[in-house]
């Protein structure tokens, strides 16, 4: 087993391990919600004459294994390739693909404590996902030179605190009402914000992303033709390094950053992702790309970082406050997401920036209507 993967493999083996150790030190917390829920067949009560399906909760739904496992590598793919909307598509996969998120919103009003119990663990499960993905990601771009550990690191500091004070603050307190229309909101807001970008007026403002984007089109075009290219030397490079200022070049264009706004930023942005159970790559991105002024190309990677130390600390949190997750749905999914995220970063170059930009948009605004719809108004406009 190569040493990257070895890695990978440890700290998994790790994170499975903290949370299966503690698992049973927090079961009773899952019992008493299920024992105080109405028994029976009717919404809102657990069948006892069912199988045990999501969580052991008798009459829960069934997961199909197979379908997870290839919503897991969708999932794996869009995260590696764009730095972002894992954990909104690992979301809508626990949410609606699963039918997770119908069955917990069954218990609003007969039994709230499994209700916001499930939310917790469908936030949770989210986040395992994109975390580990990300971890995969930041590999695979590091090695590629498309990775500002810098930066990325600065992010990652300032979402330890934001995410160990929003997962502190909303655990167990939300309903999956609230927790769907809010996601959706974000999400929508986030799909609008982009689709100004792409505007001619939006475009107008990036010239250093745009420059340093067409330069590593061009290179993948002379690679594509059989042209041979040394690619080493164009990576990130860093050529100054100060607590108020980094400089760093892309393909010979020049960058720079003050660290302590993306520490700002990696506060608000966990903050946010937390309270929303995702990986915040979603918000991450259009940071770095407006903030930052980064091409998505370095956009994806440097995001995969800073989510991933945000992750680890909303798991941990999440964990030490008893909420609890379905290891064997977990497993396989992250099987699904290791294959999706080793294909994500070599099938990326050959997508155009503006064009993951917009598929992005087309995501984001899907998911937001209909999850506002769901979640505020009892709507369901999809399916």
């Amino acid at each position: 087993m190569a040493k990257k993967n070895k890695i990978i493999f440890f700290v998994v083996l790790v994170a499975l391990s903290v949370g299966l150790w503690m698992e049973p030190a927090f079961a009773g917390k899952l019992q008493d919600a299920i024992a105080a829920a109405p028994t029976g067949a009717d919404k809102g009560q657990v069948d006892t004459s069912l199988p045990a399906g999501f969580l052991g909760i008798p009459g829960a739904p069934q997961v199909n294994l197979i379908v997870a496992f290839l919503w897991a590598i969708w999932v794996g793919w869009i995260f590696s390739t764009v730095g972002a909307f894992g954990g909104v598509m690992a979301g809508v996969g626990h949410m609606s693909i699963f039918g997770l998120g119908g069955y917990a919103k069954s218990f609003k009003e007969t039994a709230p404590s499994l209700n916001k119990a499930i939310t917790d663990s469908i936030r949770g499960s989210n986040q395992y996902l994109v975390g580990f993905s990300a971890l995969i990601s930041s590999f695979n771009y590091y090695k590629m030179g498309r990775l500002v550990v810098p930066l990325a690191v600065s992010l990652g500091v300032g979402s330890i605190l934001g995410a160990w004070g929003s997962v502190s603050l909303s655990a167990g307190k939300i309903s999956f009402s609230q927790y769907q229309g809010y996601f959706g909101v974000f999400v929508l807001a986030l799909g609008l914000y982009l689709l100004y970008e792409t505007s001619s007026k939006g475009q107008a403002s990036k010239k250093n992303a745009k420059a340093a984007a067409q330069a590593f089109e061009e290179t993948v075009q002379k690679q594509k033709s059989g042209e041979k290219v040394d690619v080493s030397s164009l990576g990130v490079k860093i050529t100054k390094f100060s607590l108020t200022q980094v400089c760093f070049t892309f393909y010979s264009v020049e960058f720079k950053f003050n660290p302590l706004i993306p520490l700002v930023g990696g506060v608000v942005i966990s903050a946010i992702a937390a309270f929303l159970g995702v990986g915040g790559g979603f918000l991450l991105v259009p940071f770095l790309t407006s903030v930052a002024e980064l091409p998505m190309y370095l956009a994806a990677g440097t995001s995969a970082l800073a989510v991933l130390i945000s992750m680890i600390t909303s798991i941990v949190t999440l964990i030490s406050k008893g909420v609890q997750f379905d290891w064997a749905l977990i497993g396989l999914e992250l099987a699904g997401v290791a294959v999706g995220s080793i294909i994500g970063p070599r099938t990326s170059k050959y997508f155009s920036d503006l064009w993951l930009k917009r598929l992005f948009i087309v995501l984001a605004l899907y998911v937001g209507v209909d999850y506002v719809l769901r979640g505020f108004f009892n709507y369901r406009m999809f399916g």
